[in-house]
């Protein structure tokens, strides 16, 4: 073991040679940043750049570019030739249409105002109307279409010598499948004149489920409804409206479904999604929808008579002029003038069953005695002839000569959908159930 005295010296000397080793690290990193230092310095002493009174030149020169790349474009399209859509304005006249359409020629408007079948374009201008016309760049019209109505539209050709010629043909349709909901408020034509439903659809599905609903009394806010009708189209605008293909009709709660079924015969009738027929051998009401503005009773007051008297039928409040259609298939027992009735048609149906249609305006022409007519045809027009007060339809049902209340009264049932039919029935039911289910209330509820 070493003495305590050359122990103390090993530890000095130890710690002397490390002080030694740190001292030659210092003056190492010192050493190494004299290059960084000078750098700095460099650009700490550079003599600034003097930046007052340079003088300022200015050098014009002739640079070519090379062609735009769309020119041959632009050169492209001033020769097209396009087709231009339109409406008619509230306050269009042949001339202002014209002018929106850049038709410059005077051949083609003279031709527009003077040729017989051509002269229907300033004769028939209706506001909303379609109209597409196809001019060269230099104003001369080439083709023209204009929609006279949902059946009919006036082409104007021009031929190769210059001239025009115009003749009408039908549109060619494209028949689309519109599907649409919406809820009750106040009215059903209130609720599909929001969602944009054309009024026909609106009457079709009143019609389809009147069996089920009084659209004059059941309707509640809150119902709902889906509906899945057919949409002709003419180059992007619609013409027409076709039928309803399937409908759901949610009422107080109760849900009723509808859909069209075409069988391989072309005959057309309405069947629960299940293929219970909803087609009605008797229609409910002869007017396609409207109020009621006296119902069946033993004992009501005669607004002209001024007395107690039954009132064997129902009032039908309507326009004068709205249509009467026969609500079942029959044969004219009577039409003319009845005292009290005015102007007055009396149907006999088959099992014993008689219809009464008073106040009539006229009777549609032709309309004879022992004349049949088919369920839907147009018999005659509400008017308010005899002892009326206002225009409206008097209407009676009676059965083995007694008098029903025509909107209570059992109807007959329709016939049952043919079992020959069933399967094709089924496949066409699925696909159209289908479609409802895309906006069905149960299905809403859920995703709410």
């Amino acid at each position: 073991m070493q003495s305590e005295p050359s122990y103390k010296q090993s530890i000095l000397a130890h710690n002397s040679a490390i002080k030694e080793r740190k001292l030659r690290l210092r003056w190492l990193l010192a050493i190494s940043t004299i290059p960084l230092f000078g750098i700095v310095t460099a650009f700490g002493i550079a003599p600034q750049t003097i930046t007052r009174d340079i003088p300022v030149s200015t050098v014009i020169e002739d640079i070519t570019l090379p062609p735009a790349a769309n020119q041959p474009v632009l050169a492209a399209l001033s020769d097209e030739i396009f087709w231009q859509a339109d409406q008619v304005r509230r306050d269009d006249t042949l001339s202002s249409l014209m002018d929106r359409l850049n038709i410059r020629n005077s051949e083609a408007i003279d031709f527009l105002r003077h040729d017989a079948e051509a002269s229907a374009l300033a004769s028939q201008l209706r506001p909303g109307r379609s109209i597409q016309a196809q001019v060269d760049p230099n104003g001369e019209l080439l083709k023209l279409q204009y929609h006279l109505d949902s059946d009919s539209v006036l082409h104007i050709d021009r031929n190769a010598d210059g001239s025009y010629h115009a003749y009408d043909a039908a549109p060619e349709l494209e028949m689309h499948s519109v599907i649409k909901s919406a809820e009750i408020h106040s009215s059903l034509f209130a609720a599909t004149d929001g969602a944009n439903i054309p009024d026909q659809i609106a009457l079709q599905m009143a019609d389809m489920f009147s069996s089920d609903i009084d659209f004059n009394n059941d309707l509640r806010q809150g119902d709902r409804f889906v509906v899945v009708y057919e949409a002709n189209y003419n180059n992007g605008e619609l013409v027409k409206t076709g039928q309803v293909l399937a409908a759901e009709f949610v009422n107080k709660g109760n849900t009723y479904r509808a859909v069209l079924y075409r069988n391989p015969e072309g005959k057309v009738s309405y069947y629960t999604p299940e293929g219970k027929s909803l087609h009605k051998s008797f229609l409910r009401s002869p007017l396609e929808f409207t109020r009621i503005s006296s119902g069946f009773s033993l004992g009501r007051f005669h607004p002209i008579l001024q007395r107690i008297r039954a009132h064997k039928g129902v009032d039908l409040a309507a326009p004068t002029g709205t249509r009467i259609k026969a609500p079942a298939d029959g044969v004219v027992a009577f039409v003319g003038k009845k005292g009290g009735y005015g102007n007055v048609i009396i149907l006999q149906h088959d099992n014993d069953i008689r219809t009464v249609y008073g106040h009539l305006s006229r009777f549609v022409s032709g309309l004879h005695k022992g004349e049949k007519v088919a369920q839907g045809d147009i018999i005659g027009y509400v008017g308010m002839t005899g002892l009326a007060t206002g225009p409206h339809l008097h209407y009676e049902f009676l059965l083995h000569g007694e008098h029903r209340d025509p909107l209570k009264v059992a109807l007959p049932k329709g016939e049952p959908l043919p079992e020959k039919y069933k399967a094709d029935f089924m496949a066409s039911s699925a696909v159209l159930t289908a479609q409802l289910n895309l906006l069905s209330t149960s299905n809403i509820a859920l995703l709410e």
